[in-house]
């Protein structure tokens, strides 16, 4: 193991410590404004594939700005017990040299991803094209997600799970495809997981795989995919829908990639500066990718006062500065089919919603119930705890703003999700009581500078 080994396992048992041990409770109280300019972590789904790429290209990947979140870091283990040399070089710039699609080794070990779901559901579908069997697992967070919507495709390309828990979930042993066999796979619901998946697998089946989606999901692994050299095309099916069609068994090439700001995590302080009166906070370099950014689309039809600047190209994606400064939100009606653009942010536009005037409608929430917690139920019950008028009504979560006022003075259940307890330490900041949550150790999974760049930004939480 050499030095930047040593350090990464410093870096995973110090997040450990917080994971598995006794929880760290906090709460946020308003004070002052928000103010000043921030960079939030680099974007969890690109750092997860990133490393991915860097595994099944032949030669040495650079990736500057990648998540150092546990999430991300439980992907890169899984990179090195599947062959790949994974380094950290400094803050955010690590090294992979990938073996190449087809020459993947056996993991000796279980691929223990945490709570991790992106970097499991992706992992699988990368062993799944392989002639190899690996035990994927993960915390009791994990063991309760879903992995049959997963396994289904899997199986269509020739890998089989050997041994499951019941409903397909996790610890699962899953034996890869010996001649893997190429596919076309409409998915059943618009998820980039499952599209990825069956992406990763079909790279080592031969000839064309074709997924077809009804409404598109984020698109950063067909980018990722044409960035590293493999033969990919991208045509509309539909209204809404695409049509992806990765001719497999490619040698991919190593390709620098610079990883953007996460916008699901850029949520939190836009959230907070719009709901602190007199707050005025720029977040740099803010991945501004069409599919990504339901939630500031949703924010500014609230009337928020977002603005896009130095707009620009990092690591094949668009980038923005944003200037957010505290607006007078009103309520809309927010339709299902934008859902995948955001799904990571509802809990955080809840929060929005809750100093609105007037009733806010997020409509198709289904998938949220299906996230590291059932999310809609998590964030109606901190609704509750905060004296937020709200409703639930089948998938559609309503919310009936207080005009820029939220009682607050209450106590959350986070379940384990760390976007649950960032969504409502932010409702502190506006709150007219203070509002806790049961537990921050999870934050570290997508978010570990949260709590230090809010109170740089002047947030009062502790």
């Amino acid at each position: 193991m050499g030095a930047a080994d040593h350090e990464t396992a410093g870096m995973m048992a110090g997040h450990d410590a917080g994971h598995h041990g006794a929880p760290v409770p906090m709460q946020a109280r308003a004070g002052g404004i928000l103010q000043g300019r921030v960079r939030v972590s680099g974007d969890k789904s690109i750092s997860h594939r990133a490393l991915i790429f860097g595994l099944l290209s032949v030669g040495e990947t650079s990736v500057t700005g990648l998540l150092e979140g546990e999430d991300v870091l439980r992907t890169a283990d899984a990179a090195r017990a599947l062959g790949a040399t994974v380094e950290r070089l400094g803050a955010g710039h690590w090294r992979v040299h990938g073996v190449g699609v087809g020459a993947l080794l056996a993991p000796r070990d279980t691929l223990d991803f945490g709570n991790a779901g992106t970097g499991s559901r992706l992992m699988m579908g990368v062993v799944g094209g392989h002639p190899i069997t690996a035990r994927f697992d993960g915390d009791a967070s994990l063991r309760k997600r879903p992995m049959k919507r997963i396994l289904d495709p899997l199986q269509l390309i020739g890998a089989r799970a050997l041994e499951q828990a019941e409903g397909g979930r996790l610890p699962l042993l899953l034996e890869g495809a010996r001649d893997a066999v190429p596919v076309t796979y409409e998915t059943p619901v618009p998820s980039a997981q499952i599209k990825s998946a069956v992406l990763f697998a079909a790279l080592n089946a031969p000839g064309r795989s074709t997924v077809i989606e009804r409404e598109a999901s984020r698109d950063h692994t067909e980018k990722l995919l044409a960035w590293f050299g493999a033969e990919i095309t991208v045509a509309p099916h539909g209204e809404l829908g695409r049509r992806i069609t990765l001719t497999g068994q490619p040698e991919l090439r190593p390709r620098p990639i610079a990883v953007p700001a996460d916008p699901s995590s850029a949520a939190f302080p836009i959230v907070a500066a719009l709901i602190v009166p007199g707050s005025d906070v720029t977040v740099e370099s803010v991945m501004m990718n069409p599919l990504r950014i339901g939630l500031i689309e949703t924010l500014r039809e609230m009337g928020a006062d977002i603005v896009a600047l130095g707009e620009r190209e990092e690591g094949g994606e668009t980038v923005a500065d944003l200037r957010v400064r505290y607006s007078a939100l009103k309520g809309v009606n927010v339709p299902a089919h934008r859902a995948p653009a955001m799904i990571d942010e509802y809990p955080a536009l809840a929060v929005a919603a809750a100093f609105a005037s007037g009733e806010t409608r997020m409509n198709g929430l289904h998938e949220l119930r299906v996230k590291e917690s059932d999310r809609l139920a998590a964030v109606a019950d901190g609704l509750a705890a905060n004296g937020v008028e709200h409703a639930v009504e089948g998938d559609d979560l309503i919310v009936r703003g207080g005009e820029g006022r939220v009682a607050g003075g209450g106590t959350v259940a986070t379940h384990m999700d760390h976007r649950i307890a960032m969504s409502f330490l932010v409702m502190g900041l506006a709150s007219g009581r203070p509002v806790a949550v049961d537990d921050t150790a999870f934050i570290a999974t997508s978010f570990p500078d949260f709590v230090p760049m809010m109170r740089r930004l002047g947030g009062d939480l502790g």
